[in-house]
Parts: structure tokens; C-alpha cells; sequence
């Protein structure tokens, strides 16, 4: 989102370090909440995957790679396009936290069954990284 946001010229050229590190430490410190969590009960295992996103046997359809990006590649363009809209001087005030939050859910709806839905690449970081190698 951040470098899409940037392309728009939303950001300036020295603000996107700051945002990606922050989006990617907000992912692990999500993750290791969500984990400390979920570790709570004896029969938690990470070898479900933990929400990581993936293709083949690491998609929850069994999607195959290109499928899987395609899907992520469409699915994060249609939300920055509806952030963008959203967000926009002539949209009207007020309604732009009702439109994200409606296409980010409808976004998940579509692309869960398909990769686990990473659309932003901080939110797959923190959970690829309590899973590991996955195999």
C-alpha cells in the first residue's frame, strides 16, 4: 500500500522507509500477540500455518502459484484503488473508514480460500516468521 501510495504521490519519497518499518514491526508485534494467544491451549500448532499466506499445498483451495499471485496482485490494486477513491478531496467526508473497511472485507472474503489473503506484504511478515519453513 505504502509504495502504491507513494506512486500516487500521496507520500513523500522520504516518508515510505518509515511507514514500511512500522508496518512490518506492527505485522510481527500482531502476530506475536495473536500467537502468545493462540499457544494458550494444548492443541495449538503452527503446523496449520498460523494465517501465512501460500500456494499449493500452503493454500487453503490448494490454488496453484499463479493463481495465487494473481490473486493477491488484484486484490491489493482493488484496495488501493478504493483507498485512493476513498480518500480523495472530492469523496464525500466521512465515509472513507465505511468504504475501506467493507472492501477490506469483502477483499478477505474473496481471497481467504486462496492464499490466507496477505494483500499487504508487513501483514504476511509476522506470521511467516513463527512458522518457518512450513514443511
Amino acid at each position: 500500500m505504502t509504495i502504491g501510495l507513494r506512486v500516487a504521490g500521496r507520500f513523500g519519497p522520504k516518508e515510505v522507509p518509515g511507514y514500511i518499518i512500522a508496518q512490518v514491526l506492527g505485522g510481527i508485534a500482531g502476530a506475536l500477540a495473536l500467537y502468545l494467544i493462540a499457544s494458550g491451549v494444548p492443541q495449538f500448532s503452527l503446523t496449520a500455518g498460523f494465517a501465512s499466506n501460500g500456494y499449493g499445498e500452503h493454500s487453503p483451495g490448494g490454488y496453484s502459484f499463479l493463481a495465487c499471485l494473481v490473486s493477491e496482485v488484484v486484490m491489493t490494486f482493488l484496495f488501493l484503488l478504493i483507498i485512493l477513491g476513498a480518500a480523495s478531496a472530492r469523496a464525500p467526508k466521512g465515509f472513507a473508514p465505511l468504504a475501506m473497511g467493507i472492501g477490506l472485507t469483502l477483499i478477505h472474503l474473496i481471497s481467504i480460500p486462496v492464499t490466507n489473503t496477505g494483500i499487504n506484504p508487513a501483514r504476511s511478515t509476522g506470521p511467516a516468521l513463527f512458522v518457518g519453513d512450513w514443511a
